[in-house]
């Protein structure tokens, strides 16, 4: 297999620091190296106090184990290591996980009304007729963030903005045990069809992608340049102490053929660390720890010189990419959203592509780093826990760098013989036209090795109790489907993607057909992923959650467990306990 290398570019914005028009890594201008020791900002890791967290006497710690009755949480579990929670800690892969007592369980998220936060406001799917709309199309969404940020505003004692709950990213953050690819594709489909848990009348058809796996070793040399915003809003706990903790991980995983950067930008933007081999770690190391917070945000500079630098060590047949790590703050610069998103879109022809991981909380600009992902080919996570930047960067490394197929787009045709009506749940910001389908140039998401996409439609049968939202044409007759042709298909599934490197689609054809299981016949990944859609649109309180409870979503949910080496499923468990608490509390 090709070895890829990942060119990573971290942008530090530092005061002092000038832009010039560097055509050799040797040329940038490099950042001034700020003293940790005479800062002024508080860099220290947000954490739990050891009187504040229940500890299980069977870990060997020696500390004591306290009764959390009050609060209604699973006290076999331990809070993580940046106030968030997490499975395991520093010292064991299968640790236990800690909470705050009930009277010291706090919010540790600003109320709504102190923040600055921006989420995009969207409308649910609503059910579509076959004779009308009989296809479907959207692009496949394998963002992560919103489940991440959901879960800091359910760890702070807080309901998430319903407009911060993205349905398709809570299921699409965990992995699912779908097969892995037998034939030449570079993902497996596969799909299956139930009665709907919270509308039994209905049907729910789920439709799942596998990425082929690459172990971490045969993946091809890393072109990395991180892009590290320093502005004055990146200074507390959870911002830039904590991306340069995580960051640190990552360090610790290069491989001598693979080459780090970093970049930063404020008020202007420097380089602190030129193209280095991940055999110099503590080079790499030592440049980090001396980045500090200051100044205001100049994204739009930073990220130019990001890609120039990307471009200038660019490796053939490598993975090449660019890493924002900012609370999307743009306040000076090119600061306007859809600047940036031209700029980006002209660099990603050069597959070069971008990741960016979000930070902090109180002025997150989610819409802007969302788009910002989308458009430079690549992925959009949030980062509030260091549990979280090690799932990222560390766990699923290869799905998070090393894309194995772009622009990958859903088609799904219905055939009226069985479906009266149809609504896809989520992915509302990812919708396509019908002939969007088969045009090359449409824009579409990607797709990283292992990574597992799920998407779900609610179905009304043909004939079922339900009425209709249009009235009837008067002009044209609903045609039948011939039964003899299509007796037992339910719809057919298309698929468009393209090679990383490759301008041309290739087509992906499967079919689903009846029969319809019971909900406990089908696979554990069937059910976990639809107790997440669930809590989803329970999080939104979406119009079409019908009977959909918390007490349904942990039956399906605790039905699903599996393996769960590291944890997230039970951590799921545990914000499904906290989401059912606070939403009984605002009534």
């Amino acid at each position: 297999m090709n070895r890829i290398s990942i060119a990573l570019t971290i942008l530090v914005v530092v005061g002092g620091c000038t832009l010039g028009t560097p055509k050799t890594s040797r040329e940038y201008k490099t950042a001034k190296r700020y003293d940790s020791q005479n800062s002024d900002l508080d860099e220290r890791p947000l954490v739990i106090p050891e009187s504040q967290s229940v500890v299980n006497s069977n870990s060997g710690s020696g500390q004591e184990t306290r009764s959390l009755s009050k609060s209604n949480l699973d006290s076999n579990w331990q809070h993580s290591d940046m106030g968030g929670m997490a499975y395991g800690d520093e010292n064991s892969m299968h640790g236990i996980r800690t909470y705050p007592s009930y009277e010291e369980w706090k919010p540790i998220t600003p109320p709504r009304d102190q923040t600055t936060e921006e989420y995009q406001h969207t409308a649910e799917n609503d059910y579509k007729d076959p004779h009308r709309e009989a296809l479907s199309t959207f692009s496949i969404d394998v963002d992560t963030a919103s489940y991440s940020n959901m879960r800091r505003y359910l760890s702070g004692n807080q309901l998430p903005p319903r407009d911060a709950v993205r349905v398709e990213e809570l299921v699409n953050y965990f992995s699912y045990d779908y097969p892995i690819p037998q034939d030449n594709a570079p993902f497996s489909r596969t799909m299956d069809v139930a009665e709907c848990p919270w509308n039994p009348n209905h049907w729910l058809v789920q439709i799942g992608i596998q990425g082929f796996k690459v172990p971490q070793q045969q993946m091809p040399p890393s072109n990395l340049v991180f892009l590290l915003d320093v502005s004055g809003s990146m200074s507390s706990a959870k911002k830039l102490p904590l991306l340069k903790t995580a960051m640190g991980l990552l360090t610790q995983q290069l491989r001598p053929e693979d080459t780090i950067s970093i970049v930063v930008y404020a008020g202007s933007a420097g380089l602190v660390l030129p193209p280095t081999s991940g055999r110099n770690k503590d080079r790499i190391l030592r440049a980090m720890s001396q980045l500090q917070a200051g100044g205001s945000t100049n994204g739009g500079q930073g990220i130019q010189l990001a890609y120039q630098i990307a471009t200038d060590n660019f490796i053939p047949n490598g993975v090449n990419r660019v890493i924002l790590a900012t609370d999307g703050d743009f306040n000076v610069g090119i600061s306007n959203s859809n600047d940036l998103q031209r700029l980006i879109e002209t660099k990603r022809q050069s597959n070069i592509f971008l990741t960016v991981l979000g930070m902090g909380m109180g002025n997150l600009k989610d819409a802007t780093m969302e788009q910002l992902a989308n458009k430079g080919n690549g992925t959009y996570h949030y980062i509030d826990t260091l549990s979280e930047a090690r799932k990222v960067l560390i766990h699923e490394l290869g799905s998070t760098l090393f894309t194995i197929a772009k622009d990958v787009k859903i088609q799904v045709e219905f055939n009226p013989a069985y479906v009266g009506n149809y609504r896809l749940l989520g992915y509302e910001n990812r919708l396509l036209a019908a002939e969007d389908f088969n045009d090359d140039r449409k824009d579409a998401g990607e797709i990283g090795a292992g990574h597992t996409v799920t998407a779900f439609y609610e179905i009304v049968p043909r004939n079922a109790d339900f009425r209709p939202r249009v009235d009837p044409l008067k002009y044209q007759r609903k045609r039948p489907v011939p039964q003899y042709n299509y007796s037992n298909e339910i719809l057919t599934l298309k698929i468009r993607y393209k090679a990383p490197k490759s301008d041309t689609s290739k087509l992906l054809t499967s079919v689903l057909r009846t029969p319809v299981k019971q909900i406990n016949e089908t696979s554990p990944s069937f059910r976990f992923a639809t107790a997440v859609a669930a809590f989803g649109m329970i999080l939104r309180d979406s119009q079409y959650k019908n009977n959909a409870s918390m007490e349904l979503v942990r039956s399906l949910a605790m039905s699903s467990l599996g393996e769960d080496y590291y944890g997230y499923r039970r951590e799921f468990v545990d914000l499904v306990n906290i989401a059912d608490t606070l939403l009984k509390m605002s009534r």
